[in-house]
């Protein structure tokens, strides 16, 4: 790991990087705007990967979420971040990573009062392997028909992320109201 592994990208309000802190720093009750990163990966099937968040988590402990998120460090490209990520949390490799809605942001405070204040584009990716979780990132994990994904989240929105319900409003394959092209540019 590099020294600035644990660092993140700290962004104005128009999305220009400002700074750097701690990720120990910017989860907390007043979260300032940083720079994450979401992906939703598929199998060779067209099987959704949803993860379910390990009870450790500072934020949102225990609930599904899409396949996984991260912070890129300052000077990382976003899709090595991914990638870096991938391997991670879930020891796998990605293909065809891809960028699905590269504006998302949001700002999310959970049960325990800790704020999520993220610009945080959203990728899209696929793989051949199985995922090996790393323990202290995921619980549990399934490979999902995408159209299940939906309905589940529409039908239960509080057992999710806050951030797959909102990406759920906008992805095609989630049936969000987008077409791909929009979201995409």
């Amino acid at each position: 790991m590099t020294p600035d592994a644990d660092m993140v990208v700290l962004l104005d309000a128009d999305g220009s990087e400002i700074g750097t802190a701690p990720k120990s720093s910017v989860h907390g009750a007043d979260t300032r705007l940083h720079l994450a990163f979401s992906c939703h990966v598929f199998d060779q099937e067209g099987r959704l990967l949803v993860t379910r968040r390990a009870l450790t988590k500072t934020a949102w402990p225990g609930v599904w979420t899409n396949s996984f998120c991260g912070h890129p460090t300052p000077g990382e490209r976003l899709v090595a971040a991914v990638r870096r990520r991938a391997e991670h949390e879930l020891g796998l490799p990605l293909e065809n990573v891809e960028p699905i809605l590269p504006f998302f942001r949001y700002r999310a405070t959970d049960a325990a009062g800790i704020v999520e204040n993220e610009i945080c584009p959203v990728y899209v990716a696929t793989t051949t392997h199985q995922p090996r979780p790393h323990p202290d990132e995921v619980v549990e994990h399934l490979w999902v028909d995408p159209d299940d994904v939906a309905e589940a989240v529409r039908r239960t929105p509080w057992a999710f992320s806050p951030w797959l319900v909102l990406q759920a409003q906008l992805l095609p394959f989630l049936g969000g109201g987008a077409r791909l092209e929009e979201v995409a540019s």
